[in-house]
């Protein structure tokens, strides 16, 4: 009986790692651009390849890291600036969290904190979206963070040894990578009225802030009108039912 129990066990983890890793693969052919993109934008900002990979290894946050040697390709070079900017910059990380707590809370402290490391937008929306249908599976959020981990210091390192070929990786269009992979994402959600109105809210506060406020506020104040219009919208239809 213990024999037939593992064996099932073992069948359903391996079920559950195959879905993750088929689900993200559209995702990781998106990352694979941009982190290429970030390899090359690291060796053109002076930094060397070592620091460039270490980088994406200890660091592990596209949209900061490329804040970060942007900032520092301009000559910027106190710490205290760059961490505080790329803080803000990930602040959406404190709602993604916050949405995710009711079930990572159950985990074990350590199991938290490697967890919180490798959460990216990515491994939150296909975490996120499968949880209506099937419920919360710490595997499959493992096997997705960390298989997005693996192939963005992959593709790193492969944009440092493209760095001497390729000088400008905007001019081959990687950039618009991860806008594509975003809309991946994005567009199975818009499968009712909550979400398109959420994500229309989302879009129109985006637009608006990214011409009227400094900096990359407008993500930070997209997310809290999106999700408090959101919670608000949910709220009334679990109410109707």
């Amino acid at each position: 009986m213990q024999q037939l129990n593992l064996i099932s066990r073992k069948n359903q983890f391996a079920e559950e790692v195959g879905v993750a890793l088929r689900e993200c693969t559209p995702v990781v052919l998106g990352v694979v651009p941009f982190g290429i993109t970030c390899g090359i934008m690291g060796l053109t900002a002076q930094m060397s390849g070592l620091e460039t990979i270490l980088m994406s290894v200890f660091v592990f946050a596209g949209a900061s890291q490329f804040i970060g040697i942007t900032m520092l390709g301009a000559g910027i070079t106190g710490w205290g600036i760059i961490v505080l900017t790329t803080l803000l910059v990930n602040l959406r990380h404190l709602i993604m969290g916050s949405s995710l707590a009711p079930y990572m809370i159950r985990l074990p402290l350590p199991l938290q904190a490697f967890m919180a490391f490798f959460l990216t937008d990515e491994a939150y929306a296909l975490t996120i979206s499968r949880i209506p249908n099937t419920g919360y599976s710490v595997l499959y959020q493992v096997t997705v963070s960390t298989t997005l981990y693996l192939v963005w210091v992959l593709a790193t390192v492969t944009g440092v040894f493209l760095g001497s070929y390729i000088s400008d990786p905007l001019t081959w269009g990687l950039d618009f990578a991860m806008p594509a992979t975003f809309l991946v994402l994005l567009i199975p959600m818009l499968a009712n009225r909550i979400g398109l109105i959420v994500f229309g809210i989302a879009a129109v506060v985006s637009v608006l802030g990214a011409l009227y406020l400094p900096g990359k506020w407008y993500i930070i104040v997209a997310c809290l009108t999106a999700s408090l219009i959101g919670g608000l919208l949910e709220g009334e239809s679990n109410h109707a039912k």
